[in-house]
């Protein structure tokens, strides 16, 4: 059994250090524990840190794509380089390293495919009031989306079997932490949480710059999933919505329009009509998207299938073992 902590970095040379030496060699469960870092297209010395400090490998974007596309490249590349488990966690060492074995019991266990670590939010002194509000608020709002029971949706500490990765596509470029929970839940992966314990802050967040984009990409974040993944009854749901206000309308044109003051109120009547169209075309949407949402799923379902009997090419990877760059995957840093 394999397990590699990854661990995307964008400009990380002043925490990184840090992070990794608080980083375990050995866990219960597993033969070997490697680490793999993500070089979001740092303009410091992360990458030279990340080799002084004796990371295994080093996947690097040419230029920064976001937290995002940086968990997906590090997912791909630990699929690659053959992970039964992976384990997510921060450069900044907001998480208490010392939780991993806790985080990945679960998984070898065979209770869960993804672990989520939940922070105690209500405890954390350098979270605002604000921000413990928005962490318990998005928690909240995951947990009716994804229709699981993840307290810390949030959480970037987190685990995930080999068989739990292969499903998982993150769309939105801001962040993965949501999407994967509610991509989650409506594919039906098993997924719980455990507590864990945090550090003292060693830098600001990045990823929360304003309280109110914070909010905003989170919110269409969610709706967009929601969308991907259950269409027909967004959709119906609107087209419903719409009907019976067009019904509301045109019921009351008609209670005019038999008492003999119709002709006062054909706005009503204009309106219902473009109300009860709106919502037989949105009733549309809903069927049409349904079927190209099962046809997407049957996508997903193959690309599963040859992620699973095939390993990826892995462009600038550098690999401990090899001491330069590795062309491939696990064949390329080992013997």
């Amino acid at each position: 059994m394999k397990l590699i902590i990854q661990i995307p970095c964008f400009n990380e040379a002043e925490t990184l250090a840090v992070a990794l030496a608080a980083l375990p060699r050995t866990v219960p469960g597993f033969d070997s524990v490697e680490w793999l870092v993500i070089d979001d297209g740092s303009t410091d010395r992360t990458e030279e840190v990340a080799k002084l400090c004796g990371v295994d490998y080093i996947v690097s974007h040419p230029q920064n794509q976001g937290l995002a596309r940086a968990f997906m490249t590090g997912i791909n590349a630990c699929l690659a380089l053959g992970a039964d488990v992976i384990v997510n966690t921060d450069a900044d060492n907001q998480y208490a390293a010392d939780d991993i074995p806790a985080l990945v019991k679960p998984i070898l266990e065979c209770r869960a495919e993804i672990v989520v670590g939940a922070r105690p939010i209500a405890e954390i002194r350098h979270f605002s009031a604000v921000k413990k509000f928005l962490q318990r608020l998005g928690s909240f709002v995951v947990r009716i989306a994804s229709g699981t029971e993840i307290p810390d949706a949030p959480s970037g500490f987190r685990a995930m079997s080999r068989s739990a990765a292969l499903q998982l596509i993150v769309y939105n470029k801001y962040t993965y932490t949501l999407e994967t929970i509610i991509q989650a839940g409506q594919l039906g992966i098993p997924i719980t949480s455990v507590p864990v314990r945090v550090n003292e802050e060693l830098r600001p967040s990045r990823l929360v710059k304003s309280i109110s984009s914070y909010i905003m990409r989170n919110i269409f974040t969610i709706l967009r999933i929601f969308v991907l993944y259950r269409p027909f009854l967004f959709f119906m749901t609107i087209g419903s919505l719409l009907f019976l206000c067009g019904m509301f309308i045109s019921m009351r044109f008609l209670i005019y329009y038999f008492s003999g003051a119709g002709n006062g109120h054909i706005q009503s009547l204009i309106l219902g009509a473009v109300l009860l169209s709106a919502g037989v075309g949105t009733w549309l949407m809903a069927v049409i998207s349904s079927l190209l949402a099962s046809n997407r799923r049957l996508l997903e379902d193959i690309r599963t299938t040859l992620n699973s009997t095939s390993r990826k090419f892995i462009p600038h990877l550098w690999s401990r073992h090899t001491q330069g760059p590795a062309s491939s995957g696990p064949a390329s840093g080992r013997d």
